[in-house]
């Protein structure tokens, strides 16, 4: 249906606005169909066509950049889809404000490439001290997007510099009663955090998404 789009109207003018949207078309469904080599200089293509004859649009810029920040982080290419993604942070805040949805979630996003790149002390002063206090006072505990920071926070938390050595899991479980020779006692702080994080995350999933919910099992099984 993408190539069905983009056929159609590949024929119109560059600065015709249904062609643009069509190859904004195609170029998600190769996201879709994880053809992301083919589908990053389509999105590329797609951006600066936007942002040539349409400036204005502000949103949809940002909203092209996200799909391009996921399939670079798809590709494997994290630090050229940090840049972006920090880009597009700061613009949300400017453009919405820190308190909406959007700007929490594209905050989010920084959070989660900074710890695929195992920069777990700045995503967790980014999640701790920025999104978290903001997602809970404007979308509330029980939602999605709170929750979701919040498990990021429990990762990021058991992931720290100086704990990576260790297995987290060992020290957090509270039938294992044996402390290791190793262990740092000022980390119990940061993995106490960390398991009650978590298990508030899956209480929460269990009420509010179901037991049998995708993410209710993912949390249960971290």
């Amino acid at each position: 249906l993408g190539w069905a789009c983009w056929k159609t109207y590949v024929g119109r003018s560059e600065t015709n606005w249904t062609r643009c949207k069509s190859l904004g078309i195609i170029g998600n469904a190769f996201c879709v169909s994880s053809a992301h080599e083919e589908a990053l200089p389509v999105l590329k293509v797609y951006l600066a066509l936007i942002r040539r004859y349409w400036p204005h649009e502000e949103g949809g810029i940002l909203v092209v950049q996200t799909n391009l920040g996921i399939c670079l982080n798809d590709l494997g290419r994290h630090d050229e889809a940090l840049v972006l993604e920090r880009a597009i942070y700061a613009k949300e805040v400017a453009l919405r404000g820190v308190t909406h949805r959007k700007t929490i979630l594209s905050g989010s996003n920084v959070a989660n490439t900074l710890l695929t790149l195992k920069l777990f002390d700045e995503a967790n002063t980014l999640l701790h001290d920025q999104l978290l206090p903001v997602a809970r006072r404007s979308l509330g505990p029980d939602h999605g997007l709170t929750m979701s920071l919040n498990a990021s926070l429990a990762v990021a938390l058991v992931s720290k510099p100086g704990r990576t050595r260790f297995d987290p899991s060992v020290y957090i479980k509270p039938r294992c009663a044996a402390t290791p020779p190793d262990f740092d006692l000022n980390a119990g702080n940061d993995l106490l955090e960390a398991e009650a994080t978590m298990q508030d995350v899956v209480q929460r999933r269990r009420r509010v998404f179901g037991p049998m919910h995708p993410d209710t099992l993912r949390s249960e099984g971290a």
